[in-house]
């Protein structure tokens, strides 16, 4: 039975360093365009015209019923096809921004349909403005009873950044198959590899958790009797 051998990872430190920054980088890219992206879907499904809610239900129902990898499969041997070339990197936070955009879409319609009718009724009666309602009293509200699930599907989504070396990219599982091939220590690598997936999860959640604390924190205070 072969020992464990973990000598080579002073070698490969570097590489691993580099891995670890273009998950990272991948993920902050990824991130607000992604939920900002999930915004407008939601919008238009929930307020938007018969054609608008059509096309955003479209969009998040192909994204949804297809596997992310080919998502990205398309972004970048598909458009070089093409003749549009786009970097391992550039395609990998594409496919990111567009799946992350459909799957926080459907998350957020949920808390916007969830609002209470009778504050709607009192924005009304206040003559605020469509736009006014859905951003001061409708959007804070859905962000709030969503959030859980938001910083969930944001875990995820970084977490499928390990796909991305399929097309190239060099992020962390990218650089430990390629450690691998040379040392041939699959077990030690990926189990490294393992370990770090879960501290950045775990730093990541409580970044996401903190910072809902803090945005919230006046709506909590709004919210509880004197």
């Amino acid at each position: 039975m072969g020992e464990l051998d973990f000598s080579f990872l002073d070698e490969y430190m570097g590489q691993i360093l580099g891995g670890i920054v273009s998950t990272l980088l991948m993920t902050v890219l990824a991130l607000i365009p992604g939920a900002m992206l999930g915004i407008v879907c939601a919008l238009a499904r929930v307020h938007g015209s018969r054609n608008a809610d059509r096309i955003a239900g479209f969009y998040v129902e192909i994204i949804r019923n297809t596997p992310s990898l080919i998502q990205a499969f398309w972004l970048f041997f598909g458009l070089a096809s093409l003749g549009i070339r786009l970097s391992p990197f550039t395609a990998a936070v594409i496919a990111l921004i567009v799946n992350f955009g459909a799957y926080t879409g459907e998350i957020i319609r949920a808390g916007l349909e969830a609002t209470p009718k009778g504050q709607i009724e009192a924005a009304d009666c206040l003559a605020l403005s469509p736009f006014q309602r859905i951003l001061y009293i409708e959007l804070p509200q859905a962000f709030e009873r969503v959030y859980p699930a938001l910083v969930g599907q944001s875990i995820l989504m970084m977490l499928s950044t390990a796909i991305m070396y399929q097309i190239s990219a060099q992020e962390l599982t990218g650089v430990a198959w390629l450690i691998q091939s040379f040392t041939f220590r699959s077990f030690e690598i990926y189990l490294v590899v393992a370990v770090i997936y879960i501290i950045i999860t775990a730093l990541m959640r409580g970044l996401l958790n903190g910072a809902g604390l803090l945005a919230f924190a006046r709506l909590r205070r709004l919210r509880t009797p004197l």
